[in-house]
């Protein structure tokens, strides 16, 4: 049995999910600890800075809830991941507006995107947020798999 039709069928028996959602507690606090390094180098100028830090450790119990229980895996994983997702979506947004707010803006795109906020940064912090509201759609494991 090759690698793909391994993948597939543990997507088709709801194996998938609990895989995915520990990918999900271990991809928050790998990103939540990234962050706080970034945004102490930059001061936490902004409060806001904070909000990813804290929701690293929310998105990691989330994660290990909903690969232990399927109620959390329904309701606090969303919830959770919908909130990291969200706040990195924030985070585009804010750095966005970071790099347009240095000298010469986006009219010296080539400098300030290497110099200013990491453009794409924030985005990884939605991806996992993403993966975690994969994780509480897709098929739960039935207890005969």
């Amino acid at each position: 049995m090759g690698t793909t039709d391994l993948v597939l069928r543990n997507i088709r028996t709801g194996r998938f999910q609990r895989s995915l959602a520990l990918a999900t507690a271990a991809g928050s606090l790998i990103t939540a600890a990234e962050i706080y390094l970034e945004h102490d180098r930059a001061g936490f100028g902004n409060r806001v800075m904070w909000w990813p830090v804290w929701l690293g450790p929310v998105g990691a119990v989330a994660g290990v809830a909903g690969a232990l229980d399927p109620r959390a895996a329904s309701t606090l994983l969303p919830l959770a991941s919908a909130a990291i997702t969200a706040n990195g979506l924030q985070g585009t947004y804010l750095h966005v507006r970071g790099i347009a707010e240095k000298p010469g803006g986006w009219a010296m795109a080539r400098y300030n995107v290497e110099m200013g906020p990491p453009l794409f940064a924030p985005l990884l912090m939605s991806l996992v947020g993403g993966m975690g509201l994969l994780a509480a759609v897709l098929r739960r494991e039935s207890r005969d798999a």
